[in-house]
């Protein structure tokens, strides 16, 4: 038997998603209980040959017959089916597999950009197949795993919460202030599939600007993608075009709102360093009910209170008036404004939201305090495990 937990992880692909679930907490584990836990990352376990398509002939799969716990996550960028075998060829291996998303992967709402692809390649069927095969499956947050509970077999079914190494330079540079005593800059960090959140905010910024004054406030929106050279009109730059045609929308006289590129996962924590308030619109949907609170996380390293939509698991994190506001989904705009203007307005308000939740991030959200649950958590699964599998459960802490 091995003296430690031999742990290979299948991240999807190199993003932020996989960087948080399957490639830092596991690097996490590795750093902080050596001598209980030896990793493995592979993106292709499976030997697919990239350049011609296929699977690479006679490929001997040492690192999931090496491995005691196999962990994927979402779907590979290889696609549904490849992620799906992942599962089944650690099955055939007799190894223990664990299954970690954060998305609500069996359904889209109308809008996202994936919801054609999503149906015409019966991801969700494929996910489906994923959760009832796995011998643990990890989520973000209790309503998510109310929503997938029916579609898991006899495995566990786990929240992980997403957490930050604030050990990370990025989430280590001095805060900024603004350039003048009473600017306060609010600040939306988003992605490429908030098409239809960014809406429930158009509008917004300039009822603000006419209620605090625009030269007491700053609007900045990260997450514009990089240019690509050789295709400068791709459709990721569409969305973000919308992005700025809505979020802008109303603005009259002298600019007061910046768009900034996205960063790489190693210097993504540097944007909230840059901001006083930050703000979380989100349409109320099945798969934005079921994310995670991981810009809590964000916000709190840098003291920043965070306004929000009440749509996912917000309301565990956010108290009013406290660490942040919840807004109703169906709360009308004049509402946001009234918040939003009461917060820019109030030094002391946003002092104090910053503070408590810097606080709370920091005892449950940093990864170097929290990541030893998983040993924990592997250790429950184990004592009922019924596979194969043969390694020494030793190492779990009591």
């Amino acid at each position: 038997m091995s003296d430690k937990l031999k742990i290979l992880s299948c991240p999807a692909n190199e993003g932020g998603c996989a960087f948080y679930r399957a490639i830092d907490p596991f690097k996490k584990l590795q750093e902080l209980y050596p001598d209980k836990v030896e990793l493995r990352i592979s993106l292709n376990p499976l030997g697919m040959d990239k350049e011609a398509g296929k699977w690479t002939p006679d490929w001997d799969f040492e690192d999931m017959k090496w491995a005691d716990v196999i962990s994927t996550q979402n779907i590979s960028n290889f696609g549904g089916p490849y992620t799906a075998r992942i599962v089944g060829k650690a099955k055939e291996f007799g190894k223990f597999v664990h299954y970690d998303t954060d998305d609500l992967l069996t359904e889209l709402y109308k809008g996202h950009r994936l919801e054609k692809v999503y149906k015409d390649k019966g991801l969700s069927d494929l996910t489906k197949f994923i959760y009832y095969n796995s011998d643990l499956v990890t989520v973000t947050q209790r309503k998510f795993a109310e929503r997938i509970k029916s579609f898991v077999g006899t495995g566990v079914l786990a929240v992980i919460k997403n957490a930050i190494d604030y050990n990370l330079p990025c989430w280590n540079v001095p805060k900024t202030a603004p350039l003048r005593k009473k600017l306060v800059r609010v600040g939306w960090a988003g992605g490429i599939h908030h098409e239809e959140d960014v809406k429930e905010f158009a509008g917004i910024p300039h009822f603000v600007n006419q209620r605090v004054g625009r030269e007491n406030v700053q609007w900045n929106f990260y997450g514009r993608p990089p240019i690509d050279p050789k295709n400068p009109g791709d459709w990721q730059q569409e969305v973000w075009n919308n992005y700025q045609k809505i979020l802008t929308s109303g603005f009259k006289g002298a600019k007061n709102w910046n768009i900034h590129p996205a960063l790489p996962t190693d210097r993504y924590g540097m944007m909230f360093a840059h901001m006083d308030v930050a703000i979380a619109p989100l349409q109320m949907n099945n798969f934005n009910d079921s994310k995670s609170e991981i810009k809590v996380a964000e916000c709190g390293r840098y003291k920043v209170p965070l306004v929000a939509s009440n749509v996912g698991c917000y309301d565990e994190t956010i108290i009013n008036g406290e660490t942040g506001y919840l807004l109703d989904p169906e709360a009308p705009k004049s509402e946001w404004v009234r918040i939003l203007t009461k917060v820019i307005k109030n030094h002391k308000l946003r002092k104090k939201m910053g503070e408590n939740l810097h606080k709370t991030t920091e005892e449950y959200f940093d990864l170097n305090k929290v990541v030893g649950n998983r040993l924990d958590l592997y250790g429950e699964c184990f004592s009922n495990y019924s596979g194969e599998a043969n390694f020494n459960v030793g190492w779990r802490n009591e």
